[in-house]
């Protein structure tokens, strides 16, 4: 294997290329990432790396600045550094120099002038023999077009490395000048915001523990103006569920990265000789538009193993109809009621176990209280099985309470900064499963209920942010401890259990990245189940993950969070674009409402196929009175649409809809999709087909059920090719705010 590399490699997949320059035994730089460049010959990839060399203009260094996929400071790269670190204040700026290339798992010298590759993972191994310092960098194209790059540093020499940072960047080009990423907070998560590309650093730090409701999620950056379906945009995302980093930097001599990686607090890693650090993955998505980058985080995701099957299960969790009364009989009740209108997996929530009759005691006591449940879990979970449904059952294994049997006996398994107790937030503090025998208490503590009981479910919580997170004795942090220890135990619960599903929830929707999806089946979106609020949430949450894996619930009529009041058509029609399930007290349902609810999930179930799987099509329309989008089938037979008026519009007719992701070849019957009560207000316009009396009876309508249509065609609906109705579209069907008409489309040819 010779010292040094010197090749370009040509990845390119779905449309994507990803050109890498390995020149003279430098680190390897991106000379392209974007749309496919077609196949390159050597003299033609040599001809690219020439073109992107920037001249030397005044007050910069006299050599060109090369920006590496790790950024280096030796090079007079003036911006953030791929590595921060020191040996005691030395080799804190190593001069790297490549020694390996493996690609697909295959050694490779290196020294061929173009390697051309489909899909495929490189390995590039680096050294500063000076410093002692040895670098691994993996960079893959995956089949989706994704692009996605971790490093891995080694001590090699002596005394311990102080690491303080270690972030990729992949550059992005000068058209790229506005940027586009998400804020929040509990209830609100993934609020959009956009903003313009300048001279600076964007950057957007997680330092909860945790990721965040208010975390970038996926930082774009794209030509003005980008849409959903237009102008090119770029997007990377950081797969870790701990403290991170996501930041855009301009420089101004006008070169562009986004980068980012785990953000280490002071002294978490500290590499003795030999040992060594692996960053998480940074991801990268390229399209034209926001759709495109988002379709390729889904098809990646969708392309897993252990992706969940598109069968999945209508679920009810319990908490929102008896909170902390943990009360057989109407638990019983409610599970009867729920089988009886198609629900397929019960979840009880907290109050199961130890002191737990409110949130001030007992998180942490893993064992099922004989206060309320003298024969244990058993009558409920039988009976659950009978009625032919899963169980599931809530656990918040990273927390505890002070007033709890556990945090009595080990005080020091509490994580603490100093002699202090961190500020406590729900009447809790952070449990240090960095301590081998705190890990090892919960872990077992958990297999014993799984052992126990028929368990096919965990919705795993995490309540709290991670403050003065500190190791006892030392009070030395430990955030990055803590989140590689809740990984070890995710991992170590599914392999004992296979078949075993985890739910991601951290106050709602506060843990959503794909490290934690590594290892969880589905997330929690928000605890915030108003449709109004979840129109949104949801219509963002999708920019990162496909909707079979956020759960989607419908609420009781009056949120529990926002005091709102809907009617069910609403909140059914928002929540089935989701894994479906039901957070309300159905003991407290009219027989008209748990007719029509059995209605919606009947529907569900023989929609969930198109519903979970379909490519995402969000409609980019200028009135933000309206939340529309469709769900399209990978072979574009099949098409669902939801039109949501989530304000009133400032004008009475919002005119014509287009409908995109259709196939502009095939002719198409669109028809309105009626589920259940017709939306309120809802006036149909001609192409539907209805008699025109039709609209005469809707105060009837309203008051007794379901809707009677009277058409005046053998088929209601239209048929249009597929061009017209992506370019042209069709007349919107006005509702009151807060309601929905869905559409059905089927290609006829």
């Amino acid at each position: 294997m010779p010292k040094t590399l010197d090749t370009r490699i040509l990845l390119r997949a779905d449309g994507v290329a990803l050109l890498l320059d390995l020149s003279v035994g430098q680190l390897p730089a991106v000379l392209h990432w974007g749309a496919d460049l077609g196949e390159l010959t050597a003299d033609e990839a040599a001809a690219v790396a020439e073109s992107t060399v920037h001249p030397i203009v005044p007050n910069v260094v006299d050599e060109p600045v090369r920006v590496a996929l790790l950024p280096e400071h030796r090079t007079g790269w003036v911006g953030r550094p791929g590595l921060s670190g020191s040996r005691g204040g030395a080799n804190w700026s190593p001069l790297w120099r490549t020694t390996g290339l493996r690609i697909d798992g295959a050694d490779r010298t290196g020294d061929e002038p173009l390697i051309t590759l489909g899909a495929g993972v490189l390995e590039v191994t680096a050294a500063d023999e000076g410093a002692g310092l040895e670098l691994l960098l993996t960079v893959e194209l995956t089949p989706a077009g994704l692009v996605r790059a971790r490093a891995a540093l080694t001590n090699r020499g002596e005394g311990d490395y102080q690491l303080g940072d270690l972030v990729l960047a992949l550059p992005v080009p000068p058209v790229a000048r506005e940027l586009f990423d998400f804020g929040g907070r509990w209830g609100r998560e993934r609020s959009p915001q956009r903003r313009a590309f300048t001279v600076g650093t964007h950057l957007r730090e997680g330092r909860k523990g945790r990721t965040g409701p208010d975390a970038a999620t996926v930082l774009h950056a794209g030509v003005p103006g980008f849409g959903f379906a237009a102008g090119e945009v770029w997007g990377v995302h950081v797969a870790w569920s701990g403290n991170h980093t996501h930041y855009a930097e301009r420089l101004f001599t006008g070169e562009q990265v986004l980068g980012g990686g785990e953000l280490l607090l002071p002294g978490e890693v500290s590499l003795s000789p030999g040992a060594g650090y692996q960053g998480p993955w940074l991801y990268g998505s390229y399209g034209a538009g926001l759709d495109e980058v988002a379709r390729r985080f889904h098809r990646q995701l969708r392309a897993r193993p252990q992706h969940p099957s598109v069968e999945r299960p209508v679920t009810i969790n319990v908490w929102e109809a008896v909170y902390f009364d943990h009360t057989l009989q109407p638990l019983l009740e409610l599970a009867e009621t729920a089988a009886s209108v198609g629900v397929e997996r019960y979840v009880l929530d907290d109050g199961w176990f130890g002191a737990r009759r409110n949130d001030h005691a007992g998180l942490g006591d893993w064992t099922v209280s004989r206060d309320i449940w003298p024969q244990g879990l058993h009558p409920l979970v039988n009976r659950v099985r009978e009625l032919g449904m899963q169980f599931g059952l809530w656990f918040e294994p990273e927390m505890v309470n002070p007033d709890s049997d556990v945090a009595r006996a080990h005080p020091d398994w509490l994580m603490a900064t100093g002699d202090r107790l961190p500020v406590p937030s729900r009447f809790q503090q952070v449990i240090n499963l960095g301590i081998d025998e705190c890990y090892a208490y919960v872990r077992d503590a958990i297999f014993a209920i799984l052992a126990e009981y028929d368990i096919g479910y965990i919705k795993w919580d995490h309540n709290r942010d991670l403050i003065d997170a500190g190791t006892a004795p030392s009070g030395r942090a430990g955030v990055h401890e803590q989140t590689r220890a809740v990984y070890r135990l995710m991992d170590e619960i599914k392999a004992a259990h296979p078949g075993l599903e985890i739910e991601s929830c951290s106050s709602g929707g506060s843990r959503v990245d794909l490290g934690i999806l590594e290892r969880t089946d589905r997330v929690w979106v928000s605890d915030c189940i108003d449709p109004h609020e979840r129109q949104l949430m949801m219509r963002w949450t999708q920019q990162l993950i496909p909707p079979e894996l956020m759960g989607s619930h419908i609420a009781s009529g009056i949120s529990h969070t926002t005091g709102r009041s809907h009617e069910l058509n609403f909140r059914a029609a928002t929540a089935v674009f989701g894994h479906l399930g039901i957070e309300w007290d159905l003991r407290k349902a009219s027989e008209a409402e748990l007719a029509e609810l059995a209605e919606w999930i009947a529907w569900f179930k023989a929609n969930r196929g198109l519903l979970l799987r379909g490519g995402l099509h969000r409609v980019g329309f200028p009135d933000e009175s309206l939340n529309a989008f469709g769900v399209v089938a990978p072979d574009k037979s099949r098409a669902i649409y939801s039109f949501a008026a989530v304000e009133r519009s400032e004008v009475a007719l919002l005119g014509r809809l287009r409908l995109p992701g259709l196939d502009p070849a095939r002719r198409y019957r669109v028809a309105p999709l009626m589920v259940g009560r017709a939306p309120s207000g809802l006036r149909p316009p001609l192409w539907w087909g209805v008699a025109r009396d039709w609209v005469n009876e809707l105060a009837d309508l309203q008051a007794h059920g379901a809707p009677r249509f009277v058409f005046t065609k053998p088929e209601p609906g239209v048929v249009l090719p597929g061009s017209v109705l992506i370019n042209a579209g069709l007349t919107d069907a006005p509702v009151d705010p807060d309601h929905v008409v869905l559409y059905e489309v089927t290609a006829l040819d």
